[in-house]
C-alpha cells in the first residue's frame, strides 16, 4: 500500500456532510468548505469570503452556486469565480476515496509541470 502524498489529506467519511451542504475543515493553516451536492457530488472551496470574511461552508449551495450568508455573494461551485461581482475563491480538487473517505488535494502544494 503506497502512502498518500503530503499534499493530500483524507478529512474523513462523506456521511458527515449531508445532502445539499457544506462543511469546513482546517486543512494546512486554511479553512476549506467541503459541499455535497444533492447528487452526491463533491466541491471544495475557501471557506472565508473576500468580501467581510463570511462562512462559505454555511451558504445556500444549488448545483451551481454558492451563496454567502452575510452579505449574498455568489460564487460558482466549479471555478470559485464570483457570479456577484467579489474576489474568486480558491477551489480544491476533492473526491472520495474506496472507503467513501474525502479526499482533498491542496492545490497550493502542486509543483509545476
Amino acid at each position: 500500500m503506497s502512502a498518500r502524498p503530503s499534499n493530500t489529506h483524507n478529512l474523513g467519511p462523506v456521511d458527515q456532510i449531508p445532502f445539499g451542504e457544506g462543511r469546513a475543515f482546517g486543512v494546512d493553516g486554511d479553512q476549506v468548505a467541503v459541499f455535497r451536492l444533492r447528487d452526491g457530488s463533491l466541491r471544495a472551496l475557501s471557506a472565508v469570503c473576500p468580501h467581510k470574511g463570511g462562512p462559505i461552508a454555511d451558504g445556500t449551495i444549488d448545483q451551481q452556486v454558492v451563496v454567502c450568508p452575510l452579505h449574498q455573494h455568489t460564487f460558482d461551485l466549479q471555478t470559485g469565480c464570483s457570479t456577484s461581482g467579489a474576489e474568486p475563491l480558491h477551489t480544491y480538487d476533492v473526491h472520495l476515496d474506496i472507503s467513501r473517505n474525502i479526499i482533498l488535494r491542496n492545490e497550493k502544494d502542486r509543483s509545476f509541470n
